[in-house]
């Protein structure tokens, strides 16, 4: 048996001792340790990319990924090798599901940073649409702090001109109706510069003067709400300038990236998918294998090795727990017969003993009494 097979054996977890007295068992189980360390490697490189994308350093990724590879090779090897052939195909089945269900989760964790590096051309592309839009809403945000304060400045500053409008209107009339008196088209229609053009002369004059006191007084505050507004501008646009654009790289936004190219494109969408089953096939691929074939050699072998090994257990067991039990029932009627006989013996000495206290009393003389009978003489 070459080196290589050796190892392969011992990645799939059989045992090699009994795998040397069934043979043909040798290449199923060479398959299985196969694709266990194929899916360790697998781990490797995925976890080592997820933690490149994260913290941009090779030697991080490479530690961290050799530590999640062994980790997840170790799992599938526990996963399939304690999986045993008892020959009922729905019995298997019941044991296998949690091994499933493991399986495929695994299958799930390792498939995603790949996926991300499969389709990484697509993903930066729509990173930067994603970074564009990102701006573009802390933008609006930042023109919405400023519209306000603008919209009051640009109000006040209507109103002024408005103000200002009105008095220059006002003016252009009377002159208006002053110039059509003298030529006679207006007014009183005769051509004269009589009293009543210089009434409406007058009030033209009026209606200008009040136009240059409204200049004095708008002008300045006109100027001073263009400056605010100017003012404001400034400010915004150097918020605006300073707002940063950091580029996205990070595995979430990627992910939302890899999720948002599968909901516009179908292709994409699909392809993740086929991607995600490829290596849940890989992944659950030696749990099916040991489940729908057929008991082998290898299996009736390892079930007679534990099966002796559960026998020569249970019987020490039984022998152990025989033998405390008697050694407990011994004790036990011991003691209990000893109790019994050390009661009789005291019942035997109290009898005695106050047997003789009664002789002794029986036998002695009645002195005692002497005092009692004098007392009484």
């Amino acid at each position: 048996m070459s080196h290589i097979k050796r190892f392969l054996l011992l990645c799939s977890g059989a045992d090699q001792d009994i795998l040397k007295s069934c043979p043909t068992d040798e290449n199923k189980y060479a398959g299985i340790g196969g694709t266990v360390l194929f899916t360790g490697i697998l781990a490797f490189f995925s976890a080592a990319y997820a933690i490149y994308t994260v913290f941009d350093n090779y030697f991080f990724a490479v530690a961290f990924g050799l530590v999640w590879g062994l980790m997840i090779f170790n799992l599938d090897r526990y996963i399939v090798s304690s999986m045993k052939s008892r020959g009922s195909f729905w019995r298997d089945f019941v044991v296998a599901f949690p091994r499933l269900i493991l399986a495929v989760l695994l299958a799930l964790v390792i498939s995603k940073p790949l996926e991300l590096k499969i389709f990484q051309k697509e993903i930066d592309a729509e990173l930067i649409s994603m970074e564009q839009e990102v701006y573009k809403e802390q933008e609006t945000k930042l023109k919405s702090r400023f519209s306000d304060q603008a919209e009051a400045y640009q109000k006040e500053l209507a109103a002024l001109q408005s103000e200002l409008d009105a008095l220059a209107a006002k003016r252009d009339t009377l002159n208006l109706m002053a110039i059509q008196e003298a030529d006679g088209t207006g007014g009183s229609g005769k051509k004269n510069l009589g009293p009543i053009y210089r009434i409406k002369k007058a009030k033209a004059d009026e209606a200008q003067a009040e136009l240059d006191a409204g200049k004095e007084r708008i002008l300045p505050l006109i100027a001073e709400k263009q400056a605010s507004i100017r003012q404001t501008d400034s400010l915004m646009l150097a918020e605006i300038a300073s707002l940063e654009r950091s580029a996205f790289g990070g595995m979430a936004a990627r992910m939302e990236a890899l999720h948002r190219l599968g909901e516009d494109s179908k292709a994409i969408f699909f392809a993740n998918i086929f991607i995600i089953l490829l290596f849940i096939a890989i992944e659950t691929a030696p749990i099916f294998v040991k489940l729908i074939s057929p008991r082998s050699p290898y299996d009736f072998l390892l079930h007679q090795h534990e099966h002796v090994f559960e026998m020569d257990n249970l019987e020490k067991v039984t022998l152990l727990r025989n033998a405390t039990q008697n050694m407990v029932e011994f004790d036990t009627a011991t003691g209990v017969y000893r109790t019994r006989k050390e009661i009789e013996v005291e019942k035997e000495l109290t009898d005695a003993y106050l047997e003789r206290k009664k002789e002794a009393l029986k036998n002695k003389p009645l002195d005692w009494l002497l005092p009692f009978v004098k007392g009484k003489v």
